[in-house]
């Protein structure tokens, strides 16, 4: 076992490769819609070729939901996943940590690869002593299974050093297996994969910068559009581990295009959900409130650089 598995109740294969962001499907009333979940099972490991997904996070809306539907969700992926997805990591971040550690127990319940955690951020931890005794507690309540940290600043405003956390960490949590790493601080991940690749999972979350991240040596990488470009994206890795450079800024750049593009249209969870749509014709409804519907007139500008790009014919 790599890293600090042999310590774990549950032996887990270390995470890498591309993960997929899943999109939590809603109705169009915004009641969450499970019934589609076993076709986007397929269509991610048919399609995409991508065979691990990251549930409830900032792309599937979980901080909208409530305990029970994010727990009705997890249950379902993991289900329609057994057989098909090689890891099934569930999200279980609350600004509250009774909440956090009631979805951790019932993560592990349901036999989820793993589970993840974002710092709180109405009440922020204020040092990186503060932030691991949260991590710890949560962790705690599900002791049999693989714990990762997902730092996102940019949404949490919480942007203590990553590698100055992950200094010790699994001596106080056992199962600390690695971390979602979505920030443009390619320093702090840099530095985070130069003294710790051997011993954790470091998973980049940044779309539009992984080749940067894989050269810096990334484990892998968590993000939404390998929803719907995951193809493409798993040649930035294929080419990138033959040494072929050149090929790899090409497929990039594709992706970088796209990401630019819809980000100057304002790229959020709506526009996302709307390109998978799109790419996918797997009816994900709209977001929840407070985020607004993707209009007709973005979806139309959306489709067509989906084209021109070669991603959708």
């Amino acid at each position: 076992m790599e890293g600090g598995a042999e310590m774990m109740a549950m032996p887990r294969s270390r995470l890498f490769g591309l993960v997929a962001a899943t999109f939590t499907p809603m109705t169009q009333d915004n009641e969450i819609n499970l019934s589609v979940i076993g076709q986007y099972v397929d269509y991610l490991v048919k399609v995409q070729g991508v065979k691990n997904i990251f549930v409830n996070g900032t792309t599937g809306e979980g901080m909208s939901l409530t305990v029970e539907e994010r727990k009705l969700v997890a249950e379902e992926w993991i289900s329609q996943g057994k057989g098909k997805l090689d890891q099934v990591i569930i999200h279980v971040g609350s600004l509250s940590i009774k909440e956090s550690q009631q979805l951790a127990k019932h993560a592990a319940k349901c036999n989820a690869s793993g589970i993840a955690v974002i710092s709180p951020f109405f009440f922020k931890p204020q040092s990186i002593e503060a932030l691991t005794e949260f991590l710890k507690e949560v962790a705690a309540a599900a002791p049999g299974i693989p714990f990762y940290y997902y730092h996102i600043p940019d949404l949490t405003g919480v942007s203590l050093n990553v590698v100055e956390l992950l200094n010790g960490i699994e001596k106080k949590i056992p199962t600390f297996q690695g971390l979602k790493f979505t920030s443009s601080d390619l320093l702090d991940f840099g530095q985070c994969v130069h003294k710790y690749k051997d011993k954790f999972a470091l998973l980049y979350g940044k779309d539009e910068l992984l080749l940067s991240a894989v050269v810096l040596g990334a484990s892998g990488a968590v993000g939404s559009t390998y929803n719907y470009i995951g193809n493409l994206s798993n040649k930035i890795l294929t080419v990138t581990e033959r040494g072929d450079y050149n090929l790899a800024r090409e497929h990039q750049a594709v992706v970088q295009e796209f990401i630019g593009y819809v980000s100057r249209l304002g790229f959020g969870v709506a526009e996302n959900k709307a390109a998978m749509m799109l790419v996918s014709g797997i009816p994900l409804g709209p977001p929840r409130l407070p985020l607004l519907k993707c209009s007709e007139e973005k979806q139309a500008k959306i489709l067509a650089k989906l084209k021109i790009l070669g991603i959708l014919t």
